[in-house]
């Protein structure tokens, strides 16, 4: 109450305060009475779901040792800022620059902030309103309204008066729209950790990307080379007679070839280039793409596999669907106490006077104290209506929590099958590197001797270098699956 309205606080022996009191008192005794109805809000309570009754995520179980360099640890989480893991300083450099700038990382944050606020605001129901209110005015009468032939008057009237009021939670509909709000905010803010979580992951993703594209273009452009030697050597062996122009003419549409994967390749390598400048929150223009070479980036050992039941407590997704069906579910006990009545406890006291110098004079007193009941009887069926709704809006999401689950789970035995058949096609790329190398060292050794010509040894080369081709491409694929196996098991927020 504000120093205002305590000054027009009528003296303890004043017959206004003595009816003040028992009115007080009255009040008290029902809302006593009322509170003490009020144990129970109706409504489902909400309980988690359970999570999936299994052990492994891929039929038959999970591989244990994945190729010769990773090994899946079961029942262990993604630590924090697992990008370290692969020991990158530029690559934990973009990603401290993108968790500061990124745009939509800063909107979902603002968004969380949002969420929050809504729910102070709606948890104010549960506190008395008081309210202050001063008003000056001049009126003119009509006593003939009444009945009376007495002349118009013309007067001012000066009222000051202070109002409490609150509403009684009987059947705990207003516990459960917080309750909703509160579960708002669980959503926002597994959605915020969910943005967290794939901005990393996508920044992780395009740098390897770029390292890649770039080792990529280096060896496409060494065949190039390559290929050009060997058409001069034909176009020289043609001229002297001793091969046909078709050879040459096949060693040209190869070089057509070669040749025209590299714009396909540049454009890319623009475009991860480019998206890794917005990921970071800066144009293209502004943005210097980082030199990161695809021998900087080590492949982590030691991989996470968490427990299929602790999953569902970690994956963003999932927490915000589950909030979703928590909200839901706090629907339903707002629209089923609609159907109950509603009880206002409120109070009022002021002083109102023709003149301001009379305003505080124990006869300017005007007072009320009271409860107001409303009682739902028929509205054509809105409020059943409304309680089915909720209930088909509580179904509808625990169908799209189910299959947020089984997609999660999809998506992580997927990723762990493509970690095994990702170590294998690299194991056979780099031993098809291995075994190109050694024919191509042999045959530089037969050539020094005069055992072979120079066109063998670019032929051999030419194979090494499509062998290394390849197993750029099984690298840099294993290295994002091995991403989005963090990606996948949450990212690690639990453990920060």
């Amino acid at each position: 109450m504000s120093t205002l309205v305590k000054k027009i606080v009528p003296q303890k022996n004043s017959a206004a305060f003595q009816g003040y009191r028992r009115g007080g008192a009255l009040l008290v005794s029902i809302g006593v009475s009322l509170l003490l109805l009020s144990g129970c809000a109706v409504g489902p309570d909400f309980v988690r779901p359970e999570a999936p009754k299994v052990t492994e995520y891929n039929y038959g179980g999970d591989p244990k040792v994945v190729g010769l360099s990773q090994r899946l640890e079961d029942g262990t989480g993604p630590v924090a800022n697992w990008w370290h893991l692969f020991n990158s300083k530029q690559l934990d450099a973009a990603v401290t620059q993108g968790l500061t700038d990124n745009p939509e990382l800063q909107a979902a944050q603002a968004s969380l902030r949002q969420s929050q606020e809504n729910l102070r605001a709606g948890s104010g129901i549960f506190y008395p309103q008081l309210s202050a209110t001063f008003a000056e005015n001049r009126e003119r009468n009509s006593p003939a309204a009444i009945g009376s032939s007495a002349p118009a008057t013309i007067f001012n009237v000066t009222t000051l008066s202070s109002s409490v009021s609150y509403a009684l939670d009987v059947f705990g509909g207003q516990h459960r729209a917080v309750e909703g709000l509160a579960a708002k905010v669980d959503q926002q803010r597994a959605l915020t950790l969910g943005t967290y979580i794939m901005l990393s992951g996508n920044i992780v993703n395009t740098s390897i990307a770029i390292a890649a594209y770039h080792a990529e273009i280096d060896e496409f452009e060494e065949l190039i080379a390559l290929e050009k030697d060997q058409i001069s050597i034909a176009e020289k062996q043609f001229k002297a007679g001793l091969t046909a122009y078709g050879a040459v003419l096949v060693l040209r549409n190869q070089l057509n070839a070669l040749e025209a994967t590299l714009p396909p390749l540049r454009q890319k390598l623009s475009q991860a280039e480019h998206l890794l400048a917005t990921l970071e929150g800066k144009t293209p223009a502004e943005f210097q793409p980082p030199t990161l070479l695809l021998t900087d980036i080590s492949l982590p050992r030691q991989l996470p596999l968490s427990l299929p039941s602790e999953l569902v407590r970690q994956r963003p997704d999932i927490l915000a669907a589950e909030a979703q069906l928590h909200a839901a579910s706090a629907g339903i006990g707002v629209a089923t106490a609609a159907l109950f009545p509603s009880v206002t406890l409120n109070s009022s006291y002021g002083q109102s006077s023709q003149t301001m110098n009379n305003l505080f004079n124990s006869g300017s007193n005007v007072w009320g104290i009271g409860a107001n009941v409303t009682v739902p009887i028929f509205k054509g069926g809105t409020f059943l209506s409304q309680r089915r709704s909720a209930i088909d809006a509580y179904q509808q999401s625990f169908a799209s929590y189910r299959q947020t689950v089984l997609a999660a789970f999809a998506q992580v035995a997927d990723i762990v099958r493509a970690l095994e058949h990702d170590a294998q096609l690299t194991q056979t790329e780099a031993q098809a590197v291995k075994d190109a190398e050694l024919s191509l060292n042999l045959l530089k050794n037969n050539y020094q001797a005069g055992m072979a010509n120079y066109l063998q040894v670019m032929v051999t080369d030419l194979q090494y270098r499509q062998a290394k081709i390849g197993y750029l491409q099984a690298e840099a694929q294993q290295l994002q699956d091995t991403t989005a196996l963090f990606v996948s098991l949450g990212g690690g927020w639990t453990n920060n």
